[in-house]
């Protein structure tokens, strides 16, 4: 530095001053212009306090202005996010710097306005500027789409043109650019080919590999950096356990532990975080609390994921309990996991605990984030909400598809198939592009619709999205051939997929118990663990319900233990509920009540429900009356199933002085029954029947084709079961309403409109009756076609006067 020491003459002699003016480059550049510095620096002053107003006013009275005046000011604006007054003042300037096309690309690059960026370096090239080192890293900063790879390859040839190509801040940013915009192949090459490395070199290709699913090479990677000698640093740690996430090798992460320690970087939040999502996304509760507790320095990202992963895990009140612990830190309230809590009252259907969180995002401005707004969306529409839910993605609609599938998961989730499917037609129509998740959401539509037509439909549409290849996709597309009756296409598609997860396989696994076939659903859960995945907890349902529904009870019961004894899994609600079902369909009911007596957590309504059901099954009267009880003492019990299983137990026996005492309760609470019907899918259209329905136009057609069938089935033996008319009328009447039951209206149309021979599926929203069970193996042997009736509970395939299902499951 250059000081100047003023002089002064005192007593003859000359003195000089203690006071020293520092010179700065800023007046050299004013050529020592000293009311030019004068205003400049008070601009500057006025910026550094946040007035932007009197920065502005200062300027404009400004009676020389340099090219060091205007850069001042641009900054100013650009540190505001005002860009357009920013770029104004760019555009007024007669002459510019190779630092004033770097701040307004700067600029543009922070702003996620890439295309801009590109655009004003493009001109700055053709005015015979050429960039620098900083103008090309800050340019490339801004390169994060997949669609900016030809922008990215352009930059890559001014680099080697200039001859940076040796510079190692510019190899490495464009290293980044290329992982960002997901091109790992021109990445590859070009870390071959640097002549420099360094640990961020490393680090951005660790990264771009992990994020792209391409674990083995990153960990590869990893140890190719210790080899080298390269260090790692914090941001090495989180990029190699998420490629350990991926692989679900928890040991690999155990192992990365016990390596931060060595190094010394258990200290570091940033690395400590890694680690709790680690052990998070591997559902190691105890590990994560653990280490929570013991981390020297926690921030909100430590109180997100133990939040989280509690959530996850049924931990409900501990998140709750750790939110409201939140509440009392300072940390940036913007970034509490609003998320995560809207999801644990998403899934409670808790609307006054969602309707408090909305209510805090809105204080905190958390609001404006989008994975909140959707998290909001989810939340309302599962709360049967819509009306909120749509005025929130009325502000989140143009943003990505997310919003989009939160809404169509919660049209679907609540029955509303139509309305899901009308909703990604506007999706379409407002072009914004469907993801996997989408896709899952809509196709689960169509299963529950047993349109088959539209399932193709979205198959096709899918193929043309670039979607198929991904295992989500895939697994749903089983999924959808399975439940609408084609067993073949579901597993053409499950043998087509490329990659095949757990997801896939408890598809696959799931598709065969609906149908009937608990030895290829147990077959293939084999097959599974022999290809080396490991079952999760959705893999042990699916097989439990399989066992359940094809009454393979000593088999559920070795896979349940399994559970705990082999793969050191912790049951949850749902797998008891799944036994439960499992042994009181096979009359068990000792042993259902037992393994209850040992659950860690009282009883719910499905489980009582569906003991409920089994009791009407085996006509068990006492344990029957007191599920009931059990349920009907619950403060909130709107279904009505559980009213209907006992009302038509007492009906079985008789009792029809209880009969109505129970549909007295259900009057009395506002529950009412769900009405029954069928319908069947003809040319691309969909006919729905209720239990003695005369609406349909082809009525008469209907009824005459059911007379036929009526005097052909008495010939072969067919006796109704009035038994299943659960009315308190005459025996004449009761079989009448037999014959006029919605499945066989819907049988009877689907024989009228298809050709001969031809399979019939028709689908039920409630449970077929014994009867009606009873009565379609007989017309399918009359008739000498396939008829496949999709119940709430199963698959039910008739050929030959013959079910493959058991006649009580």
């Amino acid at each position: 530095m250059n000081y100047i020491k003023a002089c002064t003459r005192k007593n003859g002699t000359l003195t000089f001053q203690k006071r020293h003016f520092q010179v700065d480059a800023s007046i050299i550049k004013t050529g020592f212009d000293p009311n030019t510095y004068r205003f400049n620096f008070q601009v500057k002053t006025h910026l550094l306090h946040g007035d932007l107003g009197a920065a502005r006013k200062l300027f404009d009275e400004m009676p020389h202005k340099n090219i060091i005046s205007t850069n001042t000011m641009i900054t100013g604006y650009l540190n505001s996010g005002n860009l357009s007054a920013a770029r104004s003042l760019f555009d007024g300037m007669l002459e510019r710097s190779v630092v004033t096309w770097t701040m307004l690309i700067g600029g543009y690059a922070q702003n996620s306005k890439f295309r801009e960026a590109f655009s004003l370096f493009v001109d700055m090239c053709r005015h015979d500027l050429a960039p620098d080192h900083v103008t090309l890293t800050t340019l490339l900063s801004g390169f994060t789409e997949f669609d900016n790879v030809n922008e990215v390859a352009q930059v890559h040839a001014h680099v080697v043109k200039l001859g940076y190509d040796s510079t190692l801040t510019v190899c490495n940013s464009l290293l980044d650019s290329y992982c960002k915009t997901r091109s790992l192949g021109l990445a590859c090459h070009l870390f071959k080919h640097m002549p420099e490395k360094d640990n961020v070199t490393f680090n951005v290709l660790l990264t771009g590999y992990s994020k792209e699913g391409f674990n083995h090479d990153a960990i590869n990677l990893f140890f190719k950096m210790q080899n080298l000698g390269f260090k790692p640093t914090d941001f090495t740690f989180a990029a190699v356990l998420t490629a350990g996430i991926q692989l679900d090798d928890i040991e690999f992460g155990q192992q990365v532990h016990s390596f931060v320690v060595k190094c010394n970087f258990v200290w570091n939040v940033f690395v400590a975080n890694a680690l709790l999502d680690f052990y998070s996304k591997h559902d190691r509760v105890v590990e994560v609390r653990k280490l929570f507790y013991e981390m020297p320095e926690v921030d909100g990202i430590s109180y997100n994921v133990i939040i989280t992963c509690c959530a996850w895990n049924e931990r409900v009140e501990e998140s709750l309990e750790l939110f409201r612990d939140l509440q009392f830190t300072r940390f940036d309230r913007r970034q509490f996991p609003f998320a995560t809590l809207l999801s644990i009252a998403a899934n409670a259907l808790n609307l006054e605990v969602g309707r408090q969180i909305h209510s805090q995002a809105i204080v905190t401005d958390a609001i404006s984030e989008i994975l909140v707004g959707n998290s909001l969306v989810d939340m309302y529409a599962k709360c049967d909400k819509f009306g909120e839910a749509n005025r929130i993605f009325a502000d989140l609609a143009h943003q990505s598809s997310v919003p989009w599938t939160a809404l169509i998961s919660g049209y679907v989730q609540k029955g509303f198939h139509e309305d899901s499917l009308n909703l990604f037609v506007e999706m379409q129509r407002a072009k914004i592009r469907a993801d996997s998740a989408t896709y899952a959401s809509i196709l689960r539509a169509c299963a529950n619709l047993a349109s088959l037509t539209l399932g193709k439909q979205l198959h096709s549409h899918i193929i043309r999205s670039g979607c198929i290849s991904n295992v989500f996709s895939g697994s749903a597309l089983v999924d959808m051939y399975a439940k609408c009756g084609s067993i073949k296409e579901a597993l053409h598609m499950f043998q087509e997929m490329p990659t095949r997860n757990c997801v896939t396989w408890n598809a696959l696994i799931s598709a065969y118990a609906q149908n009937g076939d608990g030895g290829l659903a147990l077959r293939s859960f084999e097959q599974m663990v022999h290809s080396g995945l490991l079952p999760n907890s959705v893999s042990f349902l699916s097989i439990l319900c399989a066992c359940s529904h094809c009454g393979l009870v000593e088999e559920g019961l070795q896979y349940f233990n399994s559970m705990t004894q082999v793969y050191k899994f912790v049951p949850k609600r749902e797998h008891y509920a799944s036994m439960v079902d499992m042994l009181c369909r096979s009359g068990r009911f000792d042993e259902a009540e037992k393994l209850m007596a040992q659950m860690p957590f009282e009883p719910d309504e499905i489980m009582w429900t569906s003991i409920l059901n089994s009791c009407r099954i085996h006509k068990n009267q006492e344990m029957g009356k007191k599920a009931a009880d059990q349920l009907f003492s619950m403060k909130i019990l709107r279904d009505a199933a559980p009213y209907v299983s006992l009302s038509n137990i007492y009906a079985a026996a008789g009792e029809w002085e209880n009969v109505g005492k129970v549909k007295k309760a259900m009057r009395e609470r506002g529950v009412r029954k769900v009405p029954a019907y069928s319908w069947v899918e003809i040319k691309q259209m969909t006919h729905v029947f209720s239990a003695n329905d005369m609406s349909h136009p082809q009525m008469k057609e209907i009824i005459r084709m059911l007379d036929e069938l009526e005097e052909q089935m008495e010939k072969q033996g067919y006796k109704p079961d009035s038994s299943c008319a659960l009315h308190n009328v005459d025996e004449e009447v009761k079989l009448e309403s037999l014959k006029y039951h919605s499945e066989r209206i819907a049988i009877a149309f689907a024989l009228i409109s298809t050709p001969e021979g031809s399979p019939i599926l028709v689908m039920k929203n409630l449970r077929a009756c014994n009867d009606c069970h009873a009565a379609i193996k007989v017309i399918s042997k009359i008739v000498n076609r396939e008829i496949t009736v999709r119940d709430s509970s199963r698959f039910h395939h008739f050929r030959d006067g013959s079910c493959s299902c058991k006649d009580y499951w």
